[in-house]
């Protein structure tokens, strides 16, 4: 049952104090590790990423934990504390595996409803020992073209055969939770890849930033995590809450483009002038700041129902995933253009955010498949 007007406190649409805060230290501990401009410098590192910033991430900050529930190793705190850490990882271009482990494993894990593999695990994930990611899910959850992957009883428990593409930092995570097909229907397993059982195939993309990989089962041994009847509904809750998650890091970067491009407009002379100045630049500049507000708006109403109203959220996550991907857009589209040639250049940071931008607006999802899906969702029965 979907409510058109849910009633969220307005608290949770504005920035508490602590929240503040957080974001004031994540930035300044990005702009301390490189900012956009050290980003290259780790995309050729082995794991892709800056391992110290991850450590630190999780260590000194508890950015991993921020969402986890105490009894596992967690802060304790909601959804919302956890969309700062992404908005400023957003901004920096963070290319470390946030998105797939502490999003979307973390919650498959907390959707799933397993005591144990939740005990197992979450304690691991919040304090950055374990990175994670999750395979088969598909791109909206309903399962329509059936899981790529089965699994199967053997005589020491569950294997997994098959193949998930284009799997979010699948050729490092530690532990995958993948969406397989059993003689019951699909449900949930927790599988640590061994090279023997799992052939893992990392995939050329357009943003480097986000390493993606082949996965292939060949007997693969798995734990069942929850039940079959209740797999569906965590693969879209994770999903959903995994679109509010991208809607975030979309905010941050599109604010970062938004800055840049400012700052530069009132730096750039042209006929003696800043080119800031001129009527056209600034028509441009505003065209942009007012879609970054209405896709902030967007996002703040989709972390505060991923928070607080879940029954809510796939409704509020799908008009985020469609506002904020065209806002990141149109941002990283004027970032490069009105840099002039400077941001055509491979040196330039802005040809890394545009694709980032083009790269998440398909990560969950097309913007007419979330459309197509969110007229569903408010035109069916008893929705009001």
């Amino acid at each position: 049952m979907h409510r058109r007007h849910p009633e969220i406190a307005p608290r949770l649409l504005s920035e508490t104090d602590e929240q503040r805060q957080l974001r004031t230290v994540l930035r300044d501990l990005f702009a301390e590790a490189g900012g956009p401009e050290g980003v290259r410098t780790h995309l050729a590192a082995p794991r892709g990423y800056d391992e110290a910033l991850w450590a630190r991430l999780a260590g000194e900050i508890g950015v991993h934990g921020l969402a986890v529930p105490e009894e596992y190793g967690g802060a304790g705190f909601t959804f919302a504390e956890l969309a700062v850490a992404l908005e400023e990882a957003g901004r920096a271009l963070m290319c470390a595996p946030l998105l797939s482990t502490v999003v979307l494993a973390a919650h498959a894990l907390l959707y799933g409803g397993d005591r144990a593999a939740r005990e197992r695990y979450l304690p691991r994930i919040a304090d950055g020992t374990l990175t994670a990611t999750v395979a088969g899910f598909g791109d909206d959850g309903s399962g329509d073209d059936g899981p790529g992957v089965t699994a199967e009883r053997g005589s020491a428990g569950w294997v997994l055969r098959g193949r998930a593409d284009f799997v979010l930092d699948g050729a490092g995570a530690g532990l995958v939770l993948v969406r397989a097909g059993t003689s019951a229907g699909p449900r949930l397993f927790a599988c640590e890849p061994d090279p023997g059982t799992c052939r893992r195939t990392p995939r050329r993309v357009l943003d480097e930033t986000r390493r993606q990989a082949l996965l292939e089962f060949r007997g693969a041994p798995a734990t069942a995590v929850g039940t079959a009847e209740g797999a569906e509904a965590a693969v879209s809750a994770t999903l959903d809450t995994g679109r509010a998650a991208l809607a975030a890091e979309q905010i941050g970067g599109s604010g970062h483009a938004l800055d840049a491009t400012v700052e530069f407009t009132a730096q750039r002379h042209q006929f003696g002038r800043p080119i800031g100045s001129f009527q056209a630049v600034k028509h441009r500049l505003a065209d942009v700041l007012v879609a970054l507000e209405a896709a902030r708006s967007a996002s703040a109403y989709a972390t505060a129902c991923a928070a607080v109203d879940p029954p809510q959220l796939p409704v509020a996550a799908c008009a985020a995933a469609v506002v904020c991907s065209e806002t990141f857009r149109l941002a990283t589209a004027e970032y490069v253009q009105l840099h002039g040639g400077i941001g055509f250049t491979w040196e330039h940071p802005a040809h890394l955010y545009v694709r980032r931008a083009r790269g998440a607006e398909v990560l969950f999802g097309t913007a007419d498949r979330h459309r197509a899906r969110l007229a569903g969702l408010v035109l069916e029965p008893h929705s009001v």
